[in-house]
């Protein structure tokens, strides 16, 4: 019973306290649902959203944490299609753990560092500042902590790199809970998910997993799919069930792909592929380029792949690479409402080919012809025939390949395990890992598609294609045509 010298705090502090195992009450009582406001046209979670809140809570009361006895770990997982609400979920996650339970420690993650600060962190974001306790948070862009105490209670966000991996280490909550979250599970690292493994050793643990199921392995996949499956709760949602998911889109996808495809499947189905990765370049070649050490020799020759933007939110991008060399000379960038007048992106590319510095004197200059065209046609004129417009719709001279653009990035996937990147390019890895694939009736490769990617919210892979179009046509080595040129002048010399 309350006190009458409780303060309103306090009253709300003893009322948040009554929902530590009814994660589902929570979330109806603390945002206001039917309120003018963002939430003034919904009444609560989404059917599958009610389901996974009420399964946690019988999770939680099967468990009778005491609060001095460690209890197993609550693990629960979801595959599923997009646009379900999974970044919401994890947001109400975070703020019912956080507000149940005093002094617990949390870390949120996801597969890229843009999923995780653009959706998944700015959803967390958004909830806490709907909630009604939001005044007892402090939430910056990676962090979200207790005003009275900072230092114990607390969680953040952390980017899944294997490299980061230590941070994901060393979480403990003897008294509280200690939660991991993993969304777009299915390409975060292994070892992520390993090192995590020793925060669930005490107090009452939680780790959540959710995603596309992209890969047919994967923690995802284990958990959902595979040899792990009875050790969680996991369930497999399609986006068709969810009341939120955009319908015209699934109705195109299923006419453009049917649907007993591997697209189809993981976009909307939540089923995993036949094939072993969805994605056509997937995060373990990436990984391995931004590892690799550069490597090129005397004779290869410096290509640039040039990614034309037509304004807005693309950018022009500019790309160099040498042999298995694409990291030493950086990529240029020329944002898209500055390249609506051509003269800014054509007066660099004069420059960068004007340069005849052994390290910068450019063999082959590669360009989207879909905006591109005209640039080509002045530098033309300006007297560099070095300059070759690619057409990434054009045929392929590959039979087994729809079209240029499945061509050159093919070739790109193939590079990747010896060719070099920058580590620290979180835009190219993101780009290199973002288009899916499929085969057509004709058994060619189809590289999906900019607009199909940009309905499912993937953006457009600007510098991954100013890679890609580094292969476009084979470029001779400098040395071989030195060598033919002097050939050529001593048959002459001697007729």
């Amino acid at each position: 019973m309350a006190s009458p010298n409780q303060t309103p705090d306090e009253l709300l502090a003893d009322e948040i306290s009554t929902y530590y195992d009814d994660p589902l009450g929570f979330v109806l009582f603390a945002y206001p649902w039917g309120e003018p406001g963002p939430l003034e046209d919904f009444s609560g979670p989404d059917t599958w959203q009610r389901e996974f809140l009420e399964d946690l809570g019988r999770e939680v009361r099967a468990r009778k944490f005491d609060g001095l006895h460690p209890v197993k770990p609550v693990r629960m997982a979801a595959a599923s299609g997009h646009g379900i609400g999974k970044s919401t979920l994890v947001a109400w996650l975070t703020n019912w753990i956080m507000s149940t339970r005093p002094d617990s420690i949390g870390t949120i993650t996801a597969n890229t560092f843009t999923q995780l600060s653009t959706k998944t962190w700015a959803s967390i974001q958004k909830w806490t500042r709907l909630s009604i306790n939001a005044h007892w948070w402090t939430i910056t862009t990676q962090r979200m902590y207790s005003n009275q105490f900072p230092e114990t209670w607390f969680c953040s966000a952390q980017t899944c790199k294997e490299q980061n991996s230590e941070a994901f280490a060393g979480q403990h909550s003897a008294t509280s809970s200690s939660f991991y979250i993993f969304d777009e599970g299915s390409a975060v690292p292994d070892m992520i998910f390993e090192v995590a493994e020793g925060g669930l050793t005490d107090g009452e643990p939680f780790e959540f997993i959710f995603g596309n199921p992209t890969r047919n392995d994967g923690q995802l996949h284990k958990v959902c799919f595979g040899g792990q499956r009875d050790l969680w709760n996991h369930r497999s949602i399609d986006s068709r069930t969810s009341a939120i998911t955009n319908k015209e889109q699934i109705q195109e996808w299923l006419l453009t792909y049917g649907e007993d495809s591997d697209f189809f499947k993981v976009r909307v189905r939540g089923l995993p592929p036949a094939a072993s990765e969805l994605q056509f370049i997937d995060s373990t070649r990436v990984l391995q380029a931004q590892q690799n050490e550069p490597l090129s020799l005397s004779d290869d020759p410096l290509i640039v792949g040039v990614d034309v933007s037509g304004g807005g939110e693309s950018w022009n991008v500019i790309r160099f690479r040498r042999g298995f060399d694409a990291r030493t000379i950086p990529p240029i960038r020329i944002p898209g409402e500055h390249g609506r007048d051509r003269q800014v992106v054509i007066g660099k590319l004069a420059e960068l080919l004007a340069d005849k510095s052994p390290e910068r004197k450019i063999a082959a200059m590669f360009v989207d012809s879909a905006f591109g065209a005209p640039i080509v046609e002045r530098l033309h004129t300006m007297g560099f025939q070095n300059v070759v417009e690619v057409n990434f719709g054009g045929k392929s001279s590959d039979v087994h390949m729809l079209n240029m653009r499945a061509f050159m990035w093919n070739a790109c996937k193939d590079w990747l395990p010896r060719g070099a990147i920058d580590k620290n390019d979180e835009r190219l890895e993101i780009d290199l890992t973002g288009p899916g694939y499929h085969l057509n009736n004709t058994n060619q490769l189809v590289l999906e598609s900019k607009q199909s990617m940009q309905k499912r919210g993937v953006g457009s892979p600007d510098d991954g294609d100013a890679l890609v179009l580094t292969f476009a046509q084979p470029v001779a080595p400098v040395i071989e045509r030195k060598a033919r040129r002097r050939e050529h002048t001593s048959q002459g010399w001697m007729s």
